[in-house]
Order: structure tokens, then C-alpha cells, then sequence
């Protein structure tokens, strides 16, 4: 009683084909969410530490 080769639904967690990303539309919309807000959040961070660069090197040159 071998089990064939799957991997889960980072989602819901069922069982779906090696090749499959997600099982379902409804999912599919959910990961996609996730990977914009995921490239949203390191836009922003970056944003961040370029500004915090800029103010530092600004307040340490015009002593």
C-alpha cells in the first residue's frame, strides 16, 4: 500500500500532484495575496533602511 508521490496545499493543506501549486481558484487568490503582501513588506523595509542611510549620512556629514 504504496502512497503516490503528492505534496500539500500550502493553503489548506490537501493532498495535490508534484506539479500543482495550490488545489483550487479560491486558494490560487489566497497564495497570491500573501505574495503581494509579501513584496509590499519588503518594498516598504527597504524604503525604510534607504531613508535611515540617507538621514545617517546627512547627519554625519554636515557636522
Amino acid at each position: 500500500m504504496a502512497v503516490e508521490p503528492h505534496k500539500h496545499c500550502p493553503i489548506c493543506g490537501t493532498p495535490i500532484p508534484l506539479n500543482e501549486l495550490v488545489c483550487s481558484p479560491d486558494c490560487q487568490k489566497v497564495w497570491d495575496n500573501r505574495i503581494n503582501q509579501t513584496k509590499r513588506s519588503r518594498l516598504i523595509l527597504f524604503a525604510v533602511i534607504v531613508i535611515f542611510i540617507i538621514v545617517w549620512a546627512y547627519m554625519t556629514l554636515m557636522r
